[in-house]
């Protein structure tokens, strides 16, 4: 099914003669993994950012210390700054992802229990949109289900 999902969204975006960029922390890579699997993909693939630490999401994406430190790594106003900061350049050229969550088995909280992901996306001239979702299984489980999630999200942005 996301194999679906990617070569869905890689045609979307060609069709609207977009470019992709991808920040992802808690998927590691996989969104961009899945993506690049389809043929064709280099034409509207730009790049992927694996932001797993706090540094890195500041560094790479300009997340602020302070959101970081009121709301923690894993929550609304963190996918926002991130995915803001996957088009920090080239607006109008950019569609975007951002994925932060804890796909366990450890780190989860009462507050932020195994399994809670937030997913950011947006495109050019709409507000980004960010959405929390909360996933059941083991660690690959929980991290498949963000992939296709995050992969839905765009799509029913982009075609809006």
């Amino acid at each position: 099914m996301t194999h679906n999902l990617a070569a869905e969204l890689i045609a979307t975006l060609s069709d609207k003669a977009l470019m992709i960029r991808c920040a992802e922390s808690c998927t590691a890579g996989l969104i961009m993994a899945e993506l690049t699997s389809i043929s064709g993909a280099s034409a509207v693939v730009d790049r992927g950012f694996v932001t797993y630490s706090n540094q890195a999401k500041e560094e790479m994406l300009g997340v602020k210390p302070l959101t970081l430190a009121t709301y923690g790594a894993v929550s609304a106003e963190t996918a926002f700054e991130m995915v803001q900061g996957t088009v920090a350049t080239h607006k109008s050229q950019l569609a975007g992802i951002a994925i932060t969550g804890i796909a366990g088995p450890n780190g989860g909280s009462d507050d932020k229990p195994v399994g809670t992901v937030w997913i950011g996306t947006i495109m050019p001239e709409k507000e980004a949109l960010v959405r929390h979702c909360h996933f059941d299984g083991d660690r690959d489980d929980i991290r498949r289900q963000s992939v296709s999630a995050a992969l839905e999200q765009l799509l029913t942005l982009l075609n809006s």
